[in-house]
């Protein structure tokens, strides 16, 4: 599916001017963004879901705790070895609540950094595209380069819709792992390589002010010292 998006797009933007190739990356940017609202959304009633059912089975816990200190010391094991497979049930349950938790956390930081890359990315394009130091070529090598890395953004996003998903369906707490985690470095290096591009080309536009005001100008438009 990620394909044929792509496909269409480079179409577009072949034919396009460098206004209308800004307006077409807009909607990609968006399918993008409501993605990583829709895993962000799907976590939050995921654990609100399994902390009620943690509260549940913490309370049950603690009343077969108390259950148990109130019997005399040679009769617990004998009633633990009776009650161990009425409550083993609970206690995996449990296990799967905290763990849930846990993912959430990780998956929630990684989703931030991938909605802090779009906002980057729409934030820079405007100022940029804008910018009179660049030229038409210059603009267009730069959508190219926006497009790609929104790309790579949209499938680090499939990756956590995938651990999602994965909570009704059948996989191990190493795969999970193993997925958040890739998405998690693959959004590092996408945000460290936007960053990096970004700084380039506002350097190159700091470098090519015609004067003093024009160059207090970039400074003042880019952040820049």
């Amino acid at each position: 599916m990620a394909k044929k998006i792509m496909f269409v797009l480079l179409l577009v933007f072949a034919s396009a001017t460098p206004v209308k190739q800004a307006e077409a990356a807009i909607p990609w940017a968006e399918i993008i963004k409501q993605a990583i609202k829709r895993v962000v959304r799907a976590m939050d009633l995921l654990v609100q879901r399994r902390q009620n059912r943690q509260i549940r089975l913490q309370n049950a816990q603690k009343a077969l705790e108390n259950t148990m200190a109130k019997l005399k010391l040679d009769e617990i094991e004998d009633w633990v070895k009776k009650q161990r497979d009425l409550y083993k049930e609970y206690y995996q349950e449990l296990k799967k609540v905290k763990a849930v938790i846990s993912y959430y956390f990780r998956i929630k930081a990684v989703a931030d950094k991938q909605a802090a890359i779009l906002k980057q990315y729409q934030t820079a394009w405007l100022l940029f595209r804008n910018d009179k130091h660049f030229t038409a070529h210059e603009l267009r090598h730069m959508q190219k380069v926006y497009e790609g890395i929104l790309v790579e953004t949209g499938r680090c996003v499939e990756l956590l819709e995938l651990v999602v998903k994965s909570f009704t369906l059948q996989m191990t707490d190493v795969k999970r792992l193993e997925i958040i985690e890739r998405a998690a470095d693959a959004t590092d290096q996408i945000l460290d390589e936007l960053n990096s591009f970004n700084q380039e080309n506002k350097l190159l536009s700091l470098s090519r002010a015609k004067n003093e005001f024009d160059a207090k100008v970039v400074k003042s438009l880019y952040g820049l010292q």
